[in-house]
């Protein structure tokens, strides 16, 4: 099997072939799933490697006493022989895991082979295939939490032990310094049990971090930004709890919890950091400073985590064992979400080369896993997302009469100015009745474009035979319900994307297609319909060979209180909207794709997704938050057959071919047409005639397929397949 190593004298990282552990009694032999890399404490273990010797004697002073009572018991060259030896000797990393259970020792009765566990300890939790696990230190993993997260049990354990420590209450402040992977742990437990968190770190990045995770306020320790949301919370009386979560040799955060403490606060040491406390700050606060050691009680002693003797319950209630299972079960529920902080997700083979680009900067993580060649049995192959098909003959359609009457079911700000201002303009097209779940809203859109009548009542839309379609342009959470009632009801139905939020949701709108024969279903993916890209396709021309395809898209930060950010009801931001950019690349390849790869920064704010089609073309999709809001919101370049086409934020198109360009367009940026107006045109034409919808049917299904399986690939740490049922 294969284990990342160091060697301390030299430095030298490498991952060797070594021999498979053996399975103990007493314990479990696990095949690794993931791997976490512990960005603190093991990049402080593989800087301190690479330093003089002289580097090392000075990080380590209680190693350099060993060495000089060694000398004083044993003699000099003994001594020297001893250390050297140690030194120029490959040393394990790792110490937080998951995977399968691959065989069980003597004595084990509460897993077996084939489960899955998370599993601690930096001498049995390691960067390797393979690893003995005694008792005490693995716990199973909950039905349904993902490898890729169980793996942080072990430094969940650690921030865990720490809250612990500072005994918090509901209601009090707590201040958390340092926002690396322990920070941004502690952060999330402190709020789920009621605190209210302040967090300080240099990083703005992470900072940012911290208060999209549920810190209240963070901000540089260096400025006042800090002190200034300490004293708007705690009335200027301090903070009840500080944990101390940063590394280095700085004494300053030593310093500033003094300064934001209140009097007799507690002071909780987690991470390796500097120590001189300022004795009259302390004493005069008569501050409670406790540590917080690793996991757990249980933690150094060989008889809990070799010989797997527990503690009573009664007498230690959070054992490292209790609390890796508390955290793991933290996980599962959703009270802990640590999705937001994989920053990137390596292949085992490229241990060596991931190690050093963290080291040298390259690579800026919070966290950091290691996915290994053979997965758990839930991810032994790559996810699936299923693309449903319609088994069903629709219902002969007739032609409408004109005018074609049309019901709104919502009245927000897409609806009110990008799609009634067209429909209140067109002939043919009455307005009939708006639906609001607020009678204010439905009174102001009727006054705005002309509704016949506005009511509350979306029963008495539905069974109204003279409404001919229905548009759905509600919350997202809301779309696939509606849509299903509106198309069980027997009307054409143009809702807005997404059409589902889940694979469930999108399988419960085509039952409804199949249950009533109606099929007549239109998604606002408006973006094909826009003059200057269909213009543009035109001009490009057909394919003979696969095409390249990439899409910018300077989405930009939303505002504070936007329902946009309401993931746990709206769904993500990208599986709202991330749906237009799939279905504008699959319209100009004329293919719906056949699998996807998401990787994402921290906070999943930043996606870059990966489309790959039938024929071989690809198309990149960015989806970004961080960019410059001067800059145009969509870019897009699709290359094939020598030939170039690009749009900049539908303002320019141009086609290149040979040497020369052959054709350019642009627009003034006032006149930018995203192709509402052609989309909708189109809506009503197929309603008043009877003839086809504008898309496919097939075609919106596997677009939202693929958007729903961006999330999918996200948490899976794969590619994911689509696959048409069967």
């Amino acid at each position: 099997m294969k284990q990342v190593v160091q060697n301390y004298k030299s430095g030298e990282l490498a991952v060797l072939d070594v021999p498979v552990p053996g399975c103990k009694p007493g314990g479990v032999l696990v095949r690794s799933a993931y791997s976490l890399i512990s960005t603190g404490t093991e990049l402080m273990k593989v800087s301190e490697a690479g330093m003089s010797m002289l580097g090392k004697a000075r990080s380590r002073p209680d190693q350099v006493a060993k060495v000089v009572q060694s000398v004083a018991t044993n003699g000099l060259p003994a001594t020297y022989r001893k250390v050297m030896g140690k030194l120029d000797s490959y040393t394990p990393l790792g110490y937080s895991l998951c995977g399968v259970v691959e065989e069980v020792g003597a004595g084990i009765d509460d897993v077996k082979v084939g489960d899955l566990v998370a599993c601690a300890g930096n001498e049995h939790a390691l960067h390797a295939e393979l690893n003995w696990v005694p008792k005490n230190l693995y716990a199973p993993v909950p039905d349904g939490l993902a490898p890729r997260h169980a793996a942080f049990g072990t430094v969940g354990s650690i921030a865990l032990q720490g809250v612990r420590q500072g005994e918090p209450q509901l209601g009090e402040v707590a201040l958390v310094i340092g926002l690396g992977l322990i920070g941004q742990l502690v952060v999330q437990l402190l709020a789920a049990s009621g605190v209210r968190v302040v967090g300080a770190d240099p990083d703005p990045v992470r900072c940012e971090l911290a208060e999209r995770l549920g810190a209240a306020a963070c901000g540089d320790p260096a400025s006042a930004a800090v002190a200034a949301a300490v004293a708007e919370l705690t009335g200027g009386l301090g903070v009840d709890q500080v944990y101390l979560a940063a590394g280095g040799g700085s004494n300053q955060p030593v310093e500033l919890a003094a300064q934001l403490s209140r009097d007799r606060g507690r002071v909780v040491d987690i991470g390796k950091c500097r120590l001189d406390l300022p004795w009259n700050a302390y004493y005069e606060k008569e501050l409670d400073v406790r540590f917080s050691r690793s996991y757990g009680p249980g933690r150094y002693d060989p008889e809990y985590e070799l010989e797997g003797r527990d503690y009573p319950i009664g007498y230690v209630r959070w054992t490292e064992r209790r609390n890796l299972a508390c955290f793991l079960d933290l996980l599962s529920r959703g009270s802990v979400d640590v999705e937001p902080l994989i920053s990137h997700i390596a292949d085992f083979d490229d241990a060596v080369e991931t190690y050093r680009s963290l080291k040298d900067g390259d690579l800026k993580a919070v966290a950091v896993l290691f996915r290994y060649p053979e997965h758990t049995p839930q991810e032994a192959a790559a996810p699936v997302v299923t693309v449903p098909t319609v088994p069903v003959r629709p219902r002969p359609v007739r032609s409408a009469r004109p005018p074609v009457r049309l019901a709104f079911v919502g009245a927000g700000t897409y609806a009110t100015s990008m799609l009634l201002p067209h429909l209140a303009q067109r002939d043919g097209v009455e307005l009939s009745t708006v639906v609001t779940t607020t009678a204010l809203s439905a009174a102001n859109a009727r006054r705005k474009f002309g509704f016949a009548q506005a009511t509350t009542d979306l029963d008495a839309v539905l069974g109204d035979p003279s409404i001919d379609a229905v548009f759905v342009v509600t919350r997202h959470s809301s779309h696939a319900g509606l849509t299903r009632k509106a198309l069980l009801a027997g009307k054409a139905v143009f809702v807005e994307k997404p059409l589902a939020l889940t694979e469930e949701e999108l399988t419960g709108v085509l039952a409804a297609v199949e249950e009533s024969g109606n099929d007549r279903l239109q998604v606002g993916f408006n973006r094909r319909f826009a003059p200057l890209l269909r213009e543009a396709r035109q001009r490009f021309g057909a394919r003979t060979g696969p095409a390249s395809l990439r899409y910018l898209v300077n989405a930009g930060r939303l505002q504070q209180g936007s329902w946009y950010l309401r993931q746990g009801t709206e769904g993500s931001r990208f599986a709202g909207e991330g749906g237009h950019f799939i279905d504008t690349a699959s319209w100009l390849l004329d293919a719906d794709p056949v699998s996807v790869y998401a990787v994402a920064s921290p906070g999943n704010e930043d996606l870059q997704v990966v489309l790959r089609y039938p024929d071989g073309s690809t198309a990149t999709l960015s989806y970004v938050t961080t960019g410059a809001p001067g800059f145009p919101k969509e870019t897009l370049d699709l290359v094939a057959d020598g030939k170039v086409l690009r749009l900049d934020d539908f303002v320019r198109a141009s086609v290149y071919g040979g040497r020369r360009k052959r054709w350019v367009s642009s627009r003034l940026p006032k006149a930018r047409d995203k192709g509402q107006n052609a989309e909708l045109a189109a809506f009503v034409k197929a309603v008043r005639t009877g003839g086809p919808m504008p898309v496919p049917l097939q075609s919106l299904v596997a677009t939202t397929a693929a958007t729903l399986a961006v999330q999918a690939g996200l948490a899976g740490g794969a590619p994911v397949t689509l696959a048409e049922a069967r």
